[in-house]
């Protein structure tokens, strides 16, 4: 398996002694001009107020519920705090306002009648799907005014950052974690 990192097989830089501590500092200053890139890149569509996201009315939270179900399909309260690291009185009130405006319904788990179950709503179905697809659509836009030759470039990274993805979310499920 090629490291998605260097391009050559076996993962790990070769020769990063000496000399290699250059090409980390180089690494490590390439990694800081992506990462600035990228958030200026969130930046250019955070200004479209007329994106769904920004318009709704939902707290960070309460966003974050909505997304967790959309991703996850039914939940029980315990695992909706897990995942936002809070407690559960927490998870219910962020629950309850999410049910309050219509995105989220309670209902009983049917293999244990103690836990209940969050699930997103048609109308949160639709939000979510909307939320998606337009970061989806102002991203093609963007894509639109890149030539031919970046946008093949372009996809072979992409690739390869979905391959280093793949491999982080294995070493996350690994047993060793």
């Amino acid at each position: 398996m090629n490291d998605c990192r260097t391009g050559r097989p076996g993962g790990a830089d070769v020769g990063t002694q000496g000399p290699g501590q250059d090409q980390a500092d180089e690494r490590d200053e390439i990694i800081t001009r992506l990462a600035e890139l990228q958030r200026g890149m969130g930046r250019f569509f955070a200004r479209d107020r007329s994106l769904p996201i920004m318009a709704s009315n939902l707290t960070m939270q309460q966003l974050k519920v909505v997304m967790f179900l959309s991703f996850h399909g039914s939940t029980s309260g315990q695992e909706l705090a897990r995942h936002l690291h809070v407690g559960l009185g927490t998870v219910t009130g962020i629950v309850d306002r999410v049910v309050a405006q219509g995105l989220a319904t309670r209902r009983e788990d049917p293999n244990d009648r103690r836990i209940r179950r969050v699930e997103l709503t048609d109308a949160g179905k639709r939000l979510t799907a909307e939320i998606i697809d337009a970061g989806t659509t102002g991203y093609r836009r963007l894509l639109e005014h890149l030539d031919t030759e970046t946008l093949r470039t372009m996809e072979t990274v992409m690739r390869k950052i979905q391959q280093a993805m793949r491999d982080m979310a294995a070493e996350e499920h690994s047993p060793s974690h």
